[in-house]
């Protein structure tokens, strides 16, 4: 009887030490919890990373980015030949104007000028998408999946809003958003990058 109380207790406490271990690996960002993996067109994607949008001192975002196997390196993220998926969570009241301009400043910032002519037609219809949110709330998702044979997909709240955007080139220019040379948030990027 002894040994099966000790068994008992041994048993609990090892539930509760891999209870405690399983918690450890997830991700909290500002207070989002980012899923530590997730599927995209039938694909298991694990988390890079995550972190925290911020400007001037208000809370924008927390993002995370999706990939098949885990990469530091943003030219090894850019080469992937597999599904990605970047998601935000909004942290406070955006307009379409603001995530319009956040949007364009971060393309041209982090694109050549051949690159910008060569995406107009897409950059036009991701300023259509953008028109058609007229606004997002606290707490709403914005989820761009890159899906291989299809294109660029752009979820609200897990709606899709617009047309599938086909060019893996613009996608990449759509990482550099936060990838690039010029992020939009250095500290974001590292994060990201799983840093």
């Amino acid at each position: 009887m002894k040994t099966m109380k000790c068994f008992k207790g041994m048993a609990i406490a090892a539930a509760f030490v891999m209870g405690l271990g399983m918690n450890a690996h997830a991700m909290e960002v500002g207070g989002v919890k980012m899923d530590e993996s997730t599927k995209v067109a039938n694909q298991d994607l694990k988390l890079n990373g995550a972190g925290l949008r911020t400007w001037a001192v208000f809370k924008v975002y927390a993002a995370g980015l999706y990939l098949p196997e885990k990469k530091k390196a943003v030219p090894d993220i850019m080469a992937l030949n597999g599904p990605r998926r970047i998601k935000l969570v909004l942290l406070r009241d955006v307009n379409n104007e603001e995530l319009g301009q956040a949007f364009m400043d971060g393309l041209n910032a982090n694109s050549d000028k051949a690159e910008k002519a060569k995406f107009v037609n897409q950059t036009v219809k991701m300023g259509e998408i953008f028109a058609s949110i007229p606004k997002l709330n606290k707490g709403d998702t914005i989820t761009s999946d890159w899906i291989p044979g299809q294109g660029m997909h752009v979820l609200v709240n897990d709606k899709r809003v617009g047309e599938v955007l086909p060019d893996i080139a613009f996608y990449n220019a759509f990482m550099r958003i936060w990838l690039g040379e010029k992020p939009v948030d250095n500290t974001l990027k590292q994060a990201l990058l799983g840093g």
